[in-house]
């Protein structure tokens, strides 16, 4: 039995469908741009909290809900609501006719404090006060109409107003029928019967290989200049210190020398693709383009709403497994299936660019990733064979299609930014340095012996099993092919290259990935993954050795 306290008591939850409002809600009522990430009074589901400016009121937000879903995401919002002291039922003013007798059904409201907060007040036609009138009268509940997007303090205190006079909706109210039209969003060629799908699918190439290459083309110019301005200098000061410091700061694998690699080609691939991703989803386009590519989905096991986790997880795969909450749980399993295998996380992305760029064969990367995608798909069919998908949604809610404010783009790429700087860069760095220790050892040579029957086989130099022993451990471990400052690159042939490159971003997910596996489904799914990547990874890069040939 929880025990609230006083402040508990005072906590007001969010909850509402997917694209009604309540982040850019959560952002105005708090002021602040994320808020803090948890669990909900015990929940497995992440919710974002801050206290609500000016009030003694916590604001909660859950992630929207989708009708007759039966994804992680939708249920655990769903069952915050019955350990919530006060309800906000956040439903769009213009398909409020439609949705919020939906949500009614959806959610179970007995013996709660609720009130109701009816959004895009902007891109309603009908009179606002009549509006909040017709379903205060339905309801018996306080209603404010506002634009979520740009709320005014005459709106923040009738919310407040509203929270703080919250009450039971009425007995009778489900047996009344709301009278006002449905506003429908406006209609884009992605909706169009024959166009649409191609259309979308352009859209997704454009949304991440346009940052990709503007990060591609940022880090070529970069380079250059940071390896005469910083570089250089850095080993001439520190030509005289004693050997083990030379080695752990300069060293092939080094901290300097190596290590801005991975911040110089990951971090504007982590800069662009967050801009990118906040812009399509801000405006509305991201998900008109998974609800149109929802049947091309099916036809390989997966459906629309899984392309969303799946590009995530070019930002990064730990936050795509998370997402992967909001996929429905017969698809649930296939669509981390395709994450690990399929999507190039963004230090992956930066890494190979950053290998093919300084051997000298940049194109590479394309036909890299198209090979990613392929086998990716043909991957997941082969080892989900029996997943059954759910029949198509019970009630598709269209977004509005509108301009991307800054500051709700500014808080996503600031998300993004955090994590990079402060995840991804020290582990990165910890990599170098236990590179360095190995090597200074003696041990990353007896690893690469060790690994040197399976590199002859393959016709890989020996110090190639390295970037596959540290690709394990994370896919920017591949940058340590740029030791000795790409000597071991210029001997390699652009077909070897290739599948070095492939053979060690597929043998298995990194560790953070499959750990972050493990703590969603469980080990026995986490290593059924790992092994069956491992498989596919190993045919995969045969065959395409037989076709891209074996010359040096």
């Amino acid at each position: 039995m929880l025990i609230h306290t006083h402040e508990a008591e005072r906590a007001v939850l969010l909850i509402g469908f997917e694209s009604s409002g309540k982040s850019a809600l959560f952002r105005g009522l708090t002021g602040h741009e994320t808020g803090e990430e948890s669990n909900f009074r015990g929940s497995t589901v992440m919710t974002r909290k801050g206290m609500w400016a000016s009030s003694s009121f916590e604001l909660v937000d859950v992630p929207g809900i989708r009708m007759k879903d039966d994804s992680e995401t939708t249920r655990e919002a769903i069952n915050a609501i019955y350990d919530a002291d006060i309800v906000a039922l956040v439903v769009r003013a213009t398909h409020v006719k439609v949705e919020l007798p939906l949500l009614l059904e959806e959610v179970n409201l007995t013996n709660k404090k609720v009130f109701l907060i009816l959004t895009f007040a902007d891109k309603t036609r009908i009179g606002l006060s009549e509006l909040a009138s017709y379903y205060e009268d339905w309801l018996g509940i306080p209603v404010s109409v506002v634009n979520a997007r740009s709320l005014q303090d005459l709106d923040k205190t009738k919310l407040q107003q509203a929270a703080a006079s919250a009450k039971a909706i009425r007995r009778k109210a489900m047996r009344l029928l709301p009278m006002h039209p449905v506003i429908q969003p406006q209609t884009t060629v992605l909706e169009h019967p024959l166009w649409g799908r191609p259309f979308s699918l352009i859209g997704v190439v454009l949304l991440f290989a346009l940052p990709v290459l503007l990060a591609y083309l940022l880090s070529a110019w970069l380079q250059p200049v940071i390896d005469r301005n910083v570089i250089e200098p850095v080993k001439a000061l520190l030509a005289n210190s004693p050997p083990p410091l030379q080695t752990l700061l300069i060293g092939d694998y080094g901290i300097v020398t190596l290590g801005w690699y991975s911040f110089l080609w990951a971090f504007p691939v982590v800069i662009f693709l967050g801009i990118s991703t906040a812009l399509t989803e801000e405006s509305g386009i991201k998900d008109r383009i998974t609800d149109s590519l929802d049947g091309w989905m099916r036809k390989v096991g997966l459906n629309g709403r899984d392309l969303l986790p799946i590009l995530t997880g070019f930002g990064c795969n730990v936050v795509a497994v998370f997402q992967s909450r909001a996929c429905s749980a017969c698809t649930r399993k296939s669509c981390v299936t395709m994450i690990t295998f399929g999507s190039a996380c963004s230090y992956q992305i930066g890494a190979s660019l950053s290998i093919f760029s300084s051997a000298g064969y940049p194109l590479l990367f394309l036909p890299y990733i198209f090979a990613l995608g392929i086998v990716g798909v043909i991957h997941n069919r082969i080892w989900n064979r029996k997943s059954t998908l759910q029949p198509s949604e019970y009630y598709l809610s269209k977004t509005f299609l509108q301009k991307p404010q800054w500051r709700a783009v500014s808080w996503r790429v600031h998300t993004v930014v955090k994590q990079f700087i402060l995840q991804a860069m020290p582990i990165f760095l910890l990599i170098c340095f236990i590179a360095t220790v190995l090597q200074m050892a003696g041990w990353m040579n007896g690893l690469s012996k060790l690994a040197a029957p399976a590199m002859q086989w393959l016709h890989f130099p020996e110090e190639a099993a390295s970037a596959i022993i540290f690709s394990i451990l994370r896919k920017d471990g591949l940058l340590v092919l740029n030791h000795s400052e790409g000597a071991l690159l210029d001997a390699m042939s652009a077909g070897q290259l290739f599948v070095l490159v492939y053979l060690a971003s597929t043998l298995t997910a990194c560790l953070v990935t499959l750990w972050t596996v493990r703590k969603e489904f469980g080990f026995t799914f986490a290593f059924s993954l790992a092994g069956k990547q491992m498989v596919t990874s190993m045919v995969s890069s045969i065959i395409i050795m037989l076709l891209v040939g074996w010359q040096h």
